[in-house]
Parts: structure tokens; C-alpha cells; sequence
């Protein structure tokens, strides 16, 4: 299958090395995959902060360089939920509703691509480790994604999968939110480690990685025997 692969501007600013591994993880599975370098944000940041003429000019931007005959492969949840969703209101009565349209049909997060569409059933992937995974809010809530991550890392050799409590519950991060009110945001990324901590995890894992920096701020500051991984970083761990 020929696809597009979006890379989020937090993996792409911070740990590039997981797009190389989305892109990786992609060929081995047997598609042909393009990505355009001069792609940067899908407007996710602006949209959630109210500025939604600044999210409209950068949807416009993913719009004219994303091909719309092929799939889309998003490596965030997040990224997922906002041109599958979001755009529906960014581009009501305007030109690019069309194209908006096709483009949905066709866009969906890493980990539901690769079970829902190419149904793959194992992957060579060998890490030992106890991991947990964490549910990010636009996963679960806006894109449905759940069993999807949790099945793929059942797949990785070695690995023992850990349930944590309140995994539904939000890590704390919710872009501006960590901003705007910090003390909060703060106070929910301490409850969701100590659930990571309490079920004896090694590494936290999700789809998306600016979850995951935010939960990492907050174990790198306490000095916290935790770390981080995107779901991509782990599905090809060991090949």
C-alpha cells in the first residue's frame, strides 16, 4: 500500500529518531511510504488555543502538500483527531471542504492503521521490559484508539504489558492547559506516574509522544527510575 507519512512537530523537534522509526516500522510491513519534508504542523496547537485563523492557514499548508489519493499515516493520535475531526470546522463553505472530505476517509493514527487496515497479526519486535501504556486523551476520546496500541505491543517478544488504574484519565498535559493552569497539570502528572510506579512499570508507552513529554518533565525533575517510549520506538525494538 502506498502512504503518506505525517510526522508530528513534537516528534520531529525533539526525538526525530521516532519518525525514523514510524518510517521503518511502515516498510516492514510492506508499504511504500512518502513523506514531504516541508510539512510541519497539522494546526493541532493553534486550534485547541482559540486561534483558529492560524490553524486554518497551517491546515491549508497540510492540505496542498499532502496527496489525497494515497493514505495517510499519522503519528499521533492527536494529529489524527485533528484533520479527521477539526477541519470539518475549520473548512465548512470554503474550497478546500473537498479535498478536506477525501483526505478524511483516508487518515488514521499509526496503531489503527496497522491493525484495523492492514490487519497484521505479528511483528519481530524483542523488548524486555515491563511496560504500560498510556491512553492519550485524543486517542481514546476523539479516534476511538485503545485496544489497537495494546494489541501490537502483546506482539513484542519479551514484553509484559501492565494495566494501570484510571487509565482513561487525562495525564495532565492538554497542550496550553499545562500552560495555563500548571499547578493542576502539575499535580495530574504526579497521580498518573504514581499509577505507573504502583503497577511496577519500567517504561510508559503511547501514540503520542507530547503526552509523554509531559509526564517525562515530571520524572526527570523528581528523579523518577521511569522511562519513555512512543509505540513506533518499541515496535521495532530489537530488529
Amino acid at each position: 500500500m502506498k502512504v503518506e507519512l505525517f510526522v508530528p512537530c513534537f516528534v520531529d523537534q525533539f526525538s526525530p529518531e521516532t519518525g525514523f522509526n514510524m518510517l521503518k516500522l511502515l516498510e516492514s510491513v510492506g508499504c511504500a511510504v512518502h513523506y514531504n519534508p516541508e510539512q510541519t504542523c497539522c494546526g493541532g496547537p493553534a486550534f485547541n488555543a482559540g486561534h483558529w485563523e492560524d490553524a486554518r492557514e497551517v491546515g491549508e499548508k497540510v492540505l496542498n502538500e499532502i496527496a489525497t489519493d494515497k493514505t495517510l499515516v499519522c503519528g499521533a493520535a492527536s494529529c489524527t483527531a485533528m484533520i479527521r475531526n477539526s477541519y470539518d470546522l475549520l473548512f465548512q463553505n470554503s474550497s478546500y471542504h473537498n479535498k478536506y472530505r477525501q483526505l478524511q476517509k483516508r487518515n488514521f493514527e499509526l496503531s489503527e492503521f496497522l491493525i484495523d487496515v492492514l490487519k497484521i497479526a505479528s511483528l519481530p519486535a524483542k523488548l524486555e521490559a515491563k511496560v504500560a501504556y498510556l491512553d492519550a486523551c485524543q486517542a481514546l476520546n476523539h479516534c476511538r484508539i485503545k485496544e489497537q496500541p495494546r494489541k501490537l505491543l502483546a506482539m513484542v517478544e519479551g514484553l509484559q504489558l501492565l494495566e494501570i488504574s484510571g487509565a482513561d484519565q487525562c495525564c495532565g498535559f492538554g497542550g496550553t492547559f499545562s500552560v495555563n493552569a500548571e499547578s493542576l497539570s502539575v499535580q495530574m502528572a504526579e497521580q498518573k506516574v504514581q499509577q505507573f510506579l504502583k503497577v511496577g512499570a519500567e517504561i510508559i508507552v503511547s501514540t503520542d509522544y507530547a503526552c509523554l513529554m509531559h509526564l517525562h518533565s515530571y520524572i526527570q525533575k523528581n528523579k523518577i527510575q521511569l522511562k519513555i517510549m512512543h509505540l513506533a520506538d518499541v515496535l521495532v525494538a530489537g530488529t
